[in-house]
């Protein structure tokens, strides 16, 4: 839905690097607005850091929508990823002051017909479960309920036992054959998803770096992470896992000690997984390795386009937030 110009507000029109600053100013004011009215009235959601707006501009590319008024400022923006045939959508925000006129609306169909164009057979994003007014305003829209991302997170306290220093991507040419190496055992797993390009930027951008494990020589699971902090002005303190693909437990088992070691070796305290609650016996194997719970979100998928199968004992993890 693209709004025109002779309107109060217009877009979409593709965000650029220059837009951080004003994107932040909106991501913040309109989070913490929408804990204020669920009743978290001392949060106040810092600012991305400028490298993973970066990471997230340049991924989605043409799909990193923005809306503006008159003036030229950012009242609302959609940034809309499409890994392969999977299509995620976030963040998404409307700034406080421009919520209830239709424009969040125009947002979402703005962000489905991109993907729809594109070829996407999965359509998705997460959102708060306790916030009801987003489920039901995304559910209106044709979104249905799905699984839940359980943010599971576990302190190091010293080398983790009998766990090889972690296999990581190599540098050049050899990474090149890597990356095809994870997306041919992606593909296999979960045909039409590719994480290729979130794994080239996460490496170009110094944000991350991907864990590997095989069995007998032959690639049985990798898991995309980053170590850059989150928040703006504050130091690294965890290695996300941002996707997971693995071939069955057993690999999902040696993944998450890679991904400890990994943790380890560059010195930083905690691990956090996105947890995807449709792989239980991964879910429990976290809970009995000491991983408690941080954080929920409600994955959520149009109607017509659910999130891909997946091969039968795999674990393959797709992070809908940057």
């Amino acid at each position: 839905m693209a709004l025109p110009r002779n309107r109060d507000v217009w877009g979409p029109e593709r965000a650029g690097l220059d837009d951080i600053e004003p994107l932040n100013r909106v991501f913040s004011d309109a989070f913490t607005e929408r804990y204020r009215r669920d009743g978290m009235t001392g949060v106040r959601v810092p600012y991305l850091h400028p490298a993973i707006w970066r990471y997230a501009l340049e991924d989605s590319a043409e799909g990193a929508m923005v809306w503006r008024d008159g003036d030229g400022g950012i009242v609302g923006f959609n940034i809309v990823h499409r890994s392969g045939a999977e299509g995620w959508m976030g963040p998404l925000a409307v700034s406080s002051d421009w919520q209830g006129r239709g424009i969040g609306r125009g947002m979402l169909e703005a962000g489905i017909g991109w993907l729809q164009d594109r070829g996407a057979r999965t359509i998705g994003l997460e959102t708060m479960p306790r916030t009801v007014d987003n489920i039901g305003f995304y559910s209106r829209l044709g979104f249905e309920p799905g699984f839940m991302t359980v943010t599971m997170i576990r302190e190091l306290a010293g080398p983790v036992r009998g766990a090889a220093p972690p296999e990581l991507m190599a540098s050049g040419s050899g990474a090149v054959a890597q990356v095809e190496e994870c997306q041919a055992l992606l593909a296999r797993l979960a045909p039409g998803s590719d994480y290729s390009r979130e794994i080239v930027l996460s490496r170009e951008l110094a944000l991350g770096d991907v864990a590997m494990v095989r069995e007998g020589g032959a690639l049985t699971g990798f898991a995309l992470w980053h170590s850059a902090a989150l928040a703006a002005g504050r130091p690294a303190d965890e290695v996300r896992v941002l996707k997971v693909v693995a071939l069955d437990i057993r690999a999902f088992t040696a993944l998450v000690g890679a991904m400890e070691s990994a943790a380890l070796r560059i010195k930083l305290p905690r691990v956090s997984f996105r947890c995807q609650s449709r792989s239980l016996e991964a879910w429990h194997l976290l809970v009995d390795r000491g991983y408690r719970v941080h954080w929920t979100d409600l994955r959520m998928t149009l109607r017509g386009y659910p999130e891909p199968a997946v091969g039968e004992g795999a674990v393959v993890w797709s992070n809908w937030e940057v």
